[in-house]
């Protein structure tokens, strides 16, 4: 993720750019069922740059089916450090790499290009896990000296994708973490995070875990459109419910807001999550750096072509006159008189429903770390 937050700004005049004006909108590509991305650019360290044509036979509107495929990530760390001023953590785990979820505003994108991958359908189709990733961690939590800070999981690509169902990466996590008393926040838009709450439970109600969701709209139509496989939204309005019922903190994310698209949602959704069960709340602008620029843009061009220049418009008048602004504290929420209404709305709504202002810590005293060396070992 640090590096990610390093990132410059996209310079115009890109592959897959509206033109100025009142220009002619490109063609739309041919949909890929099931997938957010609408195309697969070469990433932007390969030495050849490949781009599809049509040679005049005709092909289908629609493509079959595109295959997941997974191969193993022989990382030898699960820990990801960073110090990013503008973020409530300082370590994290990212189990997988790319996401089966396909969201096509996913800012984790341009990370795909670092193992000469595509940030398109790649990054939602050929994925990367980490079968030893709990081994990892306890290995990495038992060393002298370590010192507990809260583990932030899910902040780059989500740990309850599809995959999760068959590898469990996530569930062996939360057990090495409960087992030394280990604190963790979990963001996801999966309402699988609810089949372990059996473990997650446990730890909330020692100050150990808590779970945001995101919830990005409640149209079920423009949400299999923008993030085909993540859960439905009213599925995770359930999971809030459940997670709360279980005593779990959990907390709503209204990200990303997208200007002209899902930004008439805000207060609904916080009103919605709260009668589940959510007391916290936050909300991400749009962010649009490196490759997530184009395929934002040509998803816009497929699905939204007579709004697509207004929402880049408006996403531009948040972002200085650009299509993004790395810069600390103000990537995540933008600036400029639109940007601040949507702040303003977000707060408002936050006083009327109910929402907490703060948020409480999680407890790093209870860290059970590696045994010292005059201390027998259990058993069990």
């Amino acid at each position: 993720m640090a590096c990610l937050e390093a990132d410059g700004i996209v310079e115009e005049g890109r592959r897959g750019a509206l033109p100025p004006g009142d220009g002619p909108l490109p063609p739309s590509p041919r949909l890929q069922r099931g997938r957010g991305a609408v195309s697969n650019p070469t990433g932007r360290y390969e030495p050849a740059q490949r781009e599809a044509m049509d040679d005049g036979w005709g092909e289908p509107d629609e493509l079959p089916p595109l295959r997941t495929d997974v191969l193993v990530d022989k990382a030898r760390t699960v820990i990801t450090r960073n110090a990013s001023p503008d973020i409530p953590f300082d370590r994290s785990i990212n189990p997988y790499r790319g996401c089966e979820h396909g969201c096509v505003y996913c800012f984790a994108r341009p990370t795909h290009a670092y193992v000469g991958l595509s940030p398109g359908l790649d990054f939602e189709s050929r994925l990367f896990a980490k079968p030893d990733a709990a081994i990892l961690l306890e290995k990495e939590l038992s060393r002298p000296g370590y010192t507990p800070r809260t583990l932030a999981i899910g902040t780059n690509t989500d740990p309850y994708q599809p995959i999760e169902r068959q590898y469990q990466l996530m569930r062996g996590i939360l057990e090495v973490l409960g087992r030394m008393g280990h604190p963790v926040s979990i963001v996801t838009k999966s309402a699988l995070v609810t089949r372990d709450i059996d473990l997650l439970a446990p730890m909330a109600s020692q100050g150990l875990a808590c779970v945001a969701i995101s919830v990005t709209t409640l149209d079920g139509k423009l949400a299999r459109t923008m993030e085909p496989r993540a859960a439905a939204p009213h599925r995770r309005l359930a999971a809030i419910r459940q997670l709360g019922e279980a005593g779990i903190p959990v907390s709503v994310m209204v990200a990303p807001i997208i200007p002209a698209i899902n930004d008439s949602e805000i207060e609904t959704i916080l009103e919605k999550a709260h009668e589940a069960g959510a007391r916290e709340a936050g909300y991400v602008l749009l962010r649009l750096p490196l490759e997530v620029r184009d395929l934002v843009t040509e998803w816009l061009v497929t699905h939204y072509p007579d709004k697509a220049r207004h929402v880049l418009s408006l996403i531009r008048s948040m972002r200085g006159g650009k299509d993004y602004d790395a810069r600390w504290n103000e990537r995540m929420t933008g600036t400029g008189p639109y940007a601040a209404l949507i702040a303003r709305r977000f707060e408002l709504a936050m006083q009327r429903i109910g929402y907490l202002k703060r948020h409480p810590r999680l407890r790093t005293d209870l860290f059970r770390g590696a045994p010292k060396a005059a201390e027998q070992l259990s058993l069990f």
